[in-house]
């Protein structure tokens, strides 16, 4: 044959990857065609890509053809189908075949050839490489194929490479990719592989992780969900890890100015995977060190610059993607190492949407990660390793404590899945969505705290945090279909508690959040009392101070971590729903409240009555608060400047005077938060009766109200709200709470201002919201399990008030 001819032979069975592209997946299979599409469409947008080389489909059938494997394998499947042999006979079997069989020299030379001018690209004798396993029916649009073959790393050699490409050829015909095709109704002959060789980016020293272009948990498409760890990426994707998870903002990224990072939690990370050094094994996982354990991989310029690849990467598929990248620790550049079609919130509708609500909860057994936003229920079996796969009972909860690709048959048997390990994005996550089966990861003990055959509650629909429950707790399901809402004058808006829930109602046509409140955020998520990171001298409970001290380890002043934390807790509630606006309001703690903080009791003095005592306004000035107060400031600063929400309203609750008012206002401006400046707007709470006595001169003030009817009830009927023996008499409709409501919305309208209504009310009693509409209010929110109810209600009031104001009108 002659060098021309020879040449043109190999060609057809190796091919450089930037060569390919996504046309190629019938050749190069979707994982080697992606990679060829994002070297060569996406390097303008600076997407990375390590340099390789794949060998052919048509390389892969001659393989097949020169050691007759075809019927042979044929032979063994149709055993397996009768019973003759079961699945592990004959998948050992058929990869035996595979491993006894050898390259057709074109073939074997090709790769040879191909791995020396990659290894003169890489400057060096026998550089280590990633072979990889790229099927033609993977990484298709409606199954991912997660994990289905193998992956062979620091690879050295031209004999090492051929003996792992053989390997990935036999990895074709695992048991778990056996079982998968068939669940899918692939022909497994009609699947190829191609293998890919690409140059090792040395993550070992770094770090890597996962991606993907939407919330993989709400389907909210808005972000960027990025896992990080330290070494090589194999812990995320197979969840033997709980990584760092991060989350990005989409829309704002084009903006050079901002950095939307609006989520970063540090992940346990006890391991990593490495290079071994000698032996046979290739890598192996060690312990991290308590300070790799305790700090983020990434920061975050490079959060940002992952990000910004996953918008080109989406933008240039037109489909919302599944990722994954690492950073090389010797020269500290990223790269993107794989790209795969999102396979299971891009096929959901974005008209309907499924919520589930328990009736009651009942005791916390384990919590982790929820993955789904469904409630199940059953029987827990807990299978701790594979090889007592057989053991799992069809239809009860499988505990065990992580996943990987040969448990897919158990799975999709499972009425849920609970496991001890792995995060958003690893392997049990990813197959739990694609089989919609509702799972809670990275448990760390559910396999000691959980006994088989109890009875267990597994709830994903309270946001981010899966729980688990004991017994069987009763549960609803309500399906809605948006088309289905009516229009409405009035803005209709919902009341957002808890950043980890914000992304579940994405889908509403929600007019914006009418309350958003800055305590929950600082309760749940900071925990600490703003004082008590000013002062953290003052605090002299020693298990006080040393929880202090955990919290704030990974910040250099401890000030800083109430401003990131709260910062990055508004920033998740404003995505959701940018550029409508998001009103939040500043800090409202009763002192009671507030001493039950960590460090609180230290800067708290005990009041009579909380509830009229030292609370909102009249904090943010006052030389007890004033510094905390600033902390709230500069969180709301870094949200609407440097993350970019500018859709972030300010709102102040408890405003006793005007005279306070002006005084919140100057502090606020002292802090940077000066009311007009970059558009910001300053609301204020009507909820206390000099608050509509003196609208007209508190409206000069600020650019709306928001009526809170929960204190203005308690006010006008002198009523406390949490008195049971009185809770009879507690009612906003009592007619001079709803006159005072009424005074309230003419008094605005007359000043030119905006007002809305945020308390429970409307919520509650579907006659407050026809009264408030037929006063004229502007906004109503709601909480977000009302709206759908409420809506047509508000939609039926407007009607009615129309049709009244028709009927007033003289005739013309």
């Amino acid at each position: 044959m002659s060098a021309a001819a020879e040449s043109a032979a190999t060609a057809t069975n190796v091919i450089w990857i930037e060569e390919t592209g996504i046309a190629d997946i019938a050749s190069v299979g979707g994982k080697n065609a992606s990679l060829g599409e994002l070297s060569r469409a996406l390097a303008s947008a600076g997407v990375r890509v390590p340099e390789g080389f794949a060998t052919t489909a048509s390389a892969y059938r001659a393989f097949l053809a020169a050691n007759n494997l075809e019927p042979r394998i044929r032979q063994h499947l149709e055993d397996q189908r009768t019973g003759r042999s079961t699945l592990r006979q004959a998948g050992a079997a058929i990869r035996e075949l595979f491993l006894q069989a050898t390259f057709p020299a074109d073939i074997a030379d090709g790769i040879q050839e191909h791995y020396r001018d990659l290894c003169r690209r890489a400057g060096q004798p026998q550089a280590a490489v990633a072979v990889r396993s790229s099927a033609t029916a993977e990484d298709l649009p409606d199954a991912s194929f997660a994990g289905q073959q193998e992956t062979f790393l620091n690879v050295a050699g031209e004999r090492g490479v051929l003996e792992a490409c053989r390997r990935c050829y036999a990895s074709l015909f695992t048991d778990r990719a056996i079982s998968y095709r068939e669940v899918k109704g692939y022909d497994h002959l009609d699947v190829a592989l191609s293998v890919g060789v690409q140059r090792m980016v040395r993550s070992d020293l770094g770090a890597s992780g996962v991606m993907f272009s939407i919330d993989t948990e709400s389907g909210f498409p808005g972000v960027v969900v990025i896992s990080a760890a330290w070494g090589l990426g194999e812990t995320v994707v197979q969840g033997t890890i709980n990584p760092d998870k991060y989350q990005v903002f989409k829309p704002l990224l084009a903006d050079q100015r901002f950095s939307p990072v609006i989520e970063r939690e540090v992940g346990a990370k006890e391991r990593k995977m490495v290079y071994s050094q000698g032996g046979d094994a290739r890598t192996r996982t060690v312990d991290t060190t308590e300070r790799e354990r305790s700090s983020l991989v990434l920061a975050d310029p490079e959060v940002v610059q992952l990000a910004r690849w996953a918008v080109a990467v989406e933008d240039h598929y037109g489909r919302p993607m599944d990722m994954e990248w690492a950073r090389d620790g010797v020269t500290g550049e990223l790269f993107m190492v794989q790209a795969r079609p999102e396979t299971v919130q891009a096929r959901r509708s974005t008209s309907t949407f499924r919520t589930y609500h328990l009736a009651r909860p009942g005791q916390v057994l384990v919590t982790g990660a929820a993955i789904g936003d469904s409630i199940a229920r059953g029987t827990a079996c807990v299978v701790r390793d594979a090889k007592d796969i057989e053991s799992f009972v069809d239809g009860s909860v499988l505990v065990t404590r992580m996943t990987d690709p040969d448990w897919v048959p158990v799975m999709k048997r499972a009425a849920g899945i609970i496991t001890d390990h792995g995060g958003p994005t690893s392997h049990a996550a990813i197959v739990s969505r694609e089989l919609g089966v509702p799972a809670v990861v990275g448990t760390r003990n559910a396999t000691d705290v959980l006994s088989d055959g109890v009875q267990v509650t597994l709830s994903c629909a309270e946001g981010e945090e899966g729980r688990v429950y004991q017994g069987l707790l009763d549960f609803s399901v309500e399906e809605v279909d948006m088309t289905a809402l009516p229009a409405t004058r009035t803005a209709v808006m919902i009341n957002i508690a808890s950043p980890a829930a914000a992304f579940k109602w994405w889908r509403l046509p929600a007019a914006g959040v009418g309350l958003a409140r800055m305590e929950f955020i600082i309760n749940n998520l900071v925990r600490v009392h703003p004082m008590a990171l000013v002062h953290p001298e003052l605090v002299t409970d020693p298990a006080e101070a040393a929880l202090i001290r955990q919290l704030t380890s990974g910040y250099a002043d401890p000030k800083e971590y109430f401003i990131d934390v709260l910062a990055t807790g508004i920033a998740k509630i404003a995505a959701p729903f940018y550029p409508r606006p998001v009103i939040v309001r500043l800090s409202d703690f009763k002192s009671d409240e507030y001493s039950h903080l960590v460090g609180g009791s230290a800067f708290e003095r005990q009041e009579e009555n909380p509830m009229l005592g030292f609370r909102g306004a009249s904090r943010y000035y006052s030389s007890r608060y004033r510094e905390g107060f600033a902390l709230e400031c500069a969180a709301l600063k870094r949200v609407r400047e440097q993350a970019g929400f500018g859709n972030v309203i300010v709102m102040v609750p408890f405003c006793r005077t005007v005279r306070e008012a002006d005084q919140v206002i100057q502090v606020m401006a002292e802090h940077g938060l000066v009311r007009g400046a970059a558009g910001l707007q300053v609301y204020m709470m009507c909820e206390i009766p000099a608050n509509v006595v003196l609208a007209g001169e508190f409206a000069t003030r600020f650019d709306g109200f928001s009526i809170g009817s929960n204190d203005l009830t308690q006010l006008v009927l002198g009523v406390d709200r949490d008195s049971e023996e009185l809770a009879g008499l507690f009612d906003e409709r009592d007619p001079a709470v709803m006159a005072m409501i009424s005074q309230a919305i003419s008094k605005a309208h007359a000043a030119g201002i905006k007002i809305g209504i945020c308390g429970q009310g409307p919520s509650n009693h579907p006659d407050l919201a026809e009264f408030l509409v037929s006063q004229g209010i502007d906004s109503v929110s709601l909480n977000p399990d009302t709206y759908v109810r409420t809506l047509p209600v508000i939609a039926a009031a407007e009607a009615a008030t129309a049709k009244g104001q028709d009927a007033g009108s003289p005739a013309t």
